[in-house]
């Protein structure tokens, strides 16, 4: 996995390539919690190059967004396609988290 950091004017975008599982849930994971630490409430995960997202992907993305949530902010997802777009409906993420057609229109709709 790894994460390209991007700083635009109402978010930090973040471009997530390769595979978010058991390994590499935990870099996640701590990368958003450096990120968080530093002030960062608004967070747009640009999907587009994500090939595989576990269940430890998927609680690692959990507890990020509830943090996020504890400090006023949010994250949202952008791009989300094939089989990690199938887990994030099957497991209902999809109602718990905004979905976005791109990082543009979720930076759009940031308030």
């Amino acid at each position: 996995m790894e994460i390209q950091i991007t700083q635009e004017p109402k978010a930090v975008v973040l471009t997530i390539t390769g595979r978010l599982d058991a390994v590499t849930a935990p870099e996640f994971e701590t990368t958003l919690r450096n990120l968080i630490d530093q002030g960062t409430h608004q967070v747009v995960a640009d999907l587009h190059a994500l090939d595989y997202i576990s269940s430890a992907g998927l609680r690692a993305l959990l507890a990020v967004g509830k943090l996020l949530k504890a400090k006023g902010g949010e994250i949202c997802f952008a791009n989300l396609h094939g089989t990690v777009r199938e887990v994030f409906d099957i497991s209902g993420f999809g109602s718990i988290f905004t979905l976005h057609d791109s990082p543009a229109d979720a930076l759009a709709k940031l308030g």
